[in-house]
C-alpha cells in the first residue's frame, strides 16, 4: 500500500456506510431512520475494528482533512434524539483513537483537533465568541467543515465528547506508552484553560429571578445533567493520569495541571448543586454530590491544597454537605452499609427507601473524611500561619488554647473546625466525669470506624489522616484530675481525646475482630498494601512508646459482626503455605457469622472488654501476623520486602515478653 492509504481506505468506509446524504438534518428522527443508521455504524465499526489490525501508513498532510471531516459526522450523531445512536458513534470515536495510534502517526493531529471542537461546541452552548487555545490554532483551517454542523448541537453533544475523551484515556492509560498519553494531556490541559467557564454560569440560571434551574431528570434539562456527571468523572479520571504520569518521570506538572481544577470546584458545586445544595431530584442530586466529593478527595490526595482552598473547601463543605458531616454517626453501626454495587442505582429488591438510605450513609464517608483532610491538612500546614498569629511556635499554636482565640492562624481555624464538629456529635455538657467522658470518646471512635470499617481504601485514608493530627503534648490528664472545664475550653485536649492513636489502633483491630488473616490480606492487597504497611509501622511505633496505655486500654462497647465478609482469599493458585489459627481467645470472642445471624440478620457482638482482654486479643493477633509474615517472607512468596515492618513486630514481641 502506498503511504497514506489506510486513511483513505478509513475515508472511503465512511463514504460507503455513512454518506453525507443520510446524515440526519435533524436531531429527532424516525424508527426506521434510527434502524438504518444503527446497522450502518455498527458496520462501520466492525470494518474500522479489521482495518486497525493491520494498520501501517503514516498520515499525509491530505489527510488530515479526512481525518477532519470524520470526526466532524461521528460528533454530528452525538446530537441525535436517540438511546443507541450518540453511543455508538461514541464508541466509533473511540475505535478511530485506536487506528490512529495502531497507524504510527496523527495522534497528535486527532487528538488536538478533537480538544478543539470540544471547545467550540462549549463556547457554542455559552454564546461566546469562539478562539481557539494557542496549542491548538493552526488547526483553524479545519474547523470550517465543522461550522454547518454545530446549529444541533446541544448539551448531549458535549456530554458525549466528553464520554468519548474519558473512555479514549481509560484505554491507552493501559494499553499505549507514555508519549501518546503525554500528547493527550496536553491537549486536554490546553483545552481546559481555554473554554470560557465563567460565561457558563447563565447556563445553569434560571433567567426568571436568576434562581436555579430545578434540574429534574427525564425534563428538557436532563442533557446539562449527564454533561455535570460526565464531565466530573472525565475530572477524575484526569487528574488520577496526570499524576500517575508525573510519578513515572513524565514532564507534565501535576502543580501546573490540577490547580485549573481545583479552581473550578466551587463553580462545579454551584451548577451542581445550586445556593441550596439540592435538586429537585434526590437521586440526581446524591449522585452528583457522589461525584463531586469524590473528585475532591481525588484531587485533595494528589497535591497539597493551600491554606485558602483548604479553608474554601471547608466553607464548601458546610454550605453543601451539612446534614451529611452532622448527621449521627453513632447511628451508622445499625446500618448494613457494605457497597457491592454503587449505592446510586434503582435497587427493585431493597426499594427506594433503602437506596436512600446506602446513599445518605456513602455520601456521610465521603463527606467527613474530606472534612477531616481538609482540617487536619490546616493544622499541619508548615510556613503558612498567618502575620498577625500571637503564637511563638508552630506548637504552640494548639496547646491549651481557650475557645476564644483559636481564629488566629490557619492551624487554629482547622482545630475549631473539628472541635465544632465535634461538638455537634457529642455535646460538651453531657460529660458529668472523666470516666463517662473517656467511654463516650471511645465509643463515638468506634462507631466512626464503622462507616469505614467495608471500603478499604477510605479506612486506611481516614487513619493515617488521624494519626497526623498533631498529639497533645501536655501531661495526660487523669481521673483524679479530670475536670469539666478541661475538656470544655481546651480544644486540643478534646480532639485528641476523640482521636487518641492507641485507642484507633485497638478499635481497628476489634473492628476486624482480632483476626491476623485479615491484617494479611490488607498487607498484600495490591490497592491497600502500602497504606495499611505504613498504618501498622507508625502505630507499632507508638505502641512501643506508649506501652502501657497500650496495655491499659479498656471500654465497654458493641461491634456489628460483619467484618469477616471482607475476607479475601489468601494465596490462591494452590499454595502449600498454612497460617496459624488464631489463639483460643480470638475465636471466643464472637461466634461465627453464619452462629450468629442464622434466625437474626441484626446480630450484633458484644464485646464487654477489659484492658486484659482487649491487651490479649491484641497481642495473639499481631505476634501471629509476624508468625504469618515471616512464613511467607521465608519463601518468597511476601510480595514486598516486609523485613521493616517484621522489625517493628518483633520489638512488640519482645515487649509482650516483658509484659
Amino acid at each position: 500500500m502506498s503511504s497514506g492509504s489506510d486513511y483513505a481506505h478509513l475515508w472511503r468506509l465512511f463514504d460507503d456506510y455513512l454518506p453525507p446524504s443520510t446524515e440526519p438534518q435533524e436531531v429527532s428522527i424516525s424508527k426506521d431512520g434510527e434502524k438504518r443508521l444503527l446497522l450502518a455504524l455498527s458496520q462501520l465499526s466492525r470494518e474500522i475494528q479489521l482495518l486497525t489490525a493491520n494498520a501501517t501508513s503514516n498520515l499525509r498532510q491530505e489527510d488530515n482533512h479526512c481525518l477532519s471531516d470524520i470526526i466532524s459526522r461521528l460528533i454530528s450523531l452525538l446530537t441525535v434524539q436517540s438511546q443507541f445512536v450518540p453511543h455508538l458513534a461514541g464508541n466509533i470515536l473511540v475505535a478511530i483513537s485506536e487506528f490512529v495510534a495502531s497507524s504510527g502517526s496523527g495522534w497528535d493531529f486527532f487528538i488536538r483537533l478533537l480538544c478543539v471542537y470540544a471547545e467550540m461546541v462549549v463556547t457554542n452552548m455559552s454564546n461566546v465568541h469562539f478562539e481557539p487555545s494557542p496549542l491548538h490554532s493552526e488547526l483553524l483551517g479545519f474547523l470550517v467543515v465543522f461550522k454547518d454542523r454545530l446549529k444541533n448541537v446541544n448539551w448531549l453533544t458535549v456530554a458525549g465528547i466528553i464520554q468519548v475523551l474519558r473512555n479514549i484515556l481509560k484505554y491507552f492509560k493501559q494499553e499505549r506508552g507514555d508519549e501518546l498519553v503525554n500528547v493527550y494531556l496536553d491537549s486536554v490541559h490546553s483545552c481546559l484553560l481555554n473554554v470560557p467557564w465563567s460565561s457558563m454560569d447563565v447556563v445553569f440560571d434560571d433567567h426568571y429571578g436568576n434562581k436555579k434551574y430545578n434540574i429534574e431528570y427525564g425534563s428538557e434539562k436532563e442533557p446539562r445533567v449527564l454533561f455535570l456527571g460526565n464531565f466530573i468523572q472525565f475530572l477524575c479520571s484526569f487528574a488520577e493520569q496526570v499524576c500517575s504520569v508525573e510519578t513515572l518521570g513524565g514532564s507534565l506538572d501535576k502543580h501546573v495541571i490540577l490547580p485549573k481544577i481545583i479552581n473550578l470546584i466551587p463553580k462545579l458545586l454551584y451548577w451542581c448543586l445550586g445556593n441550596g445544595g439540592n435538586c429537585v431530584n434526590k437521586r440526581i442530586s446524591q449522585y452528583l454530590k457522589h461525584k463531586l466529593l469524590g473528585l475532591m478527595i481525588r484531587l485533595s490526595c494528589q497535591i497539597c491544597l493551600d491554606s485558602l482552598v483548604l479553608l474554601s473547601w471547608l466553607t464548601l463543605l458546610h454550605d453543601y454537605f451539612q446534614e451529611h458531616l452532622y448527621e449521627p454517626v453513632m447511628q451508622i453501626g445499625d446500618k448494613d452499609d457494605c457497597l457491592g454495587d454503587s449505592p446510586f442505582l434503582s435497587s427493585v429488591s431493597h426499594g427506594e427507601e433503602y437506596s436512600n438510605s446506602m446513599s445518605c450513609c456513602h455520601l456521610q464517608r465521603q463527606a467527613i473524611f474530606l472534612f477531616l483532610r481538609c482540617s487536619i491538612s490546616l493544622i499541619n500546614l508548615k510556613g503558612d500561619t498567618e502575620m498577625h498569629c500571637s503564637c511563638s511556635t508552630a506548637s504552640s499554636c494548639l496547646v491549651s488554647e481557650a475557645m476564644p482565640d483559636l481564629c488566629c492562624c490557619t492551624r487554629k481555624k482547622g482545630l475549631l473546625q473539628i472541635y465544632t464538629w465535634l461538638c455537634g456529635h457529642l455535646p460538651i455538657d453531657m460529660f458529668i466525669d472523666h470516666e463517662m467522658y473517656t467511654v463516650k470518646c471511645i465509643k463515638f471512635a468506634s462507631f466512626l470506624l464503622q462507616l469505614y470499617v467495608n471500603e478499604d481504601d477510605m479506612l486506611f485514608g481516614l487513619l493515617l489522616q488521624l494519626l497526623s493530627f498533631p498529639s497533645y503534648e501536655e501531661k495526660q490528664i487523669h481521673k483524679e484530675q479530670w475536670e469539666f472545664k478541661v475538656v470544655k475550653e481546651d480544644a486540643h485536649f478534646h480532639v485528641s481525646n476523640v482521636f487518641n492513636p492507641i485507642n484507633l489502633f485497638h478499635l481497628f483491630l476489634a473492628e476486624l475482630h482480632y483476626d491476623h488473616q485479615v491484617l494479611l490480606d490488607y498487607l498484600i492487597s495490591k490497592d491497600n498494601g502500602i497504606s495499611c504497611a505504613e498504618y501498622l509501622l507508625r502505630c507499632l511505633r507508638m505502641v512501643s512508646d506508649s506501652w502501657q496505655l497500650f496495655v491499659e486500654f479498656s471500654v465497654g462497647r458493641q461491634v456489628k459482626n460483619h467484618s469477616f465478609s471482607k475476607r479475601r482469599k489468601l494465596l490462591s493458585h494452590g499454595s502449600s503455605f498454612q497460617t496459624k489459627l488464631p489463639s483460643r481467645s480470638v475465636k471466643n470472642s464472637c461466634l461465627s457469622v453464619e452462629q450468629k445471624l442464622e434466625g437474626n440478620s441484626s446480630y450484633h457482638c458484644e464485646l464487654n472488654t477489659t484492658g486484659e482482654q482487649a491487651y490479649w486479643k491484641a497481642r495473639d493477633c499481631l505476634l501471629s501476623l509476624k508468625t504469618s509474615m515471616e512464613n511467607l517472607h521465608q519463601k518468597n512468596l511476601f510480595p514486598y520486602n516486609p523485613e521493616v515492618l517484621l522489625k517493628r513486630l518483633r520489638r512488640f514481641q519482645e515487649l509482650c515478653f516483658k509484659q
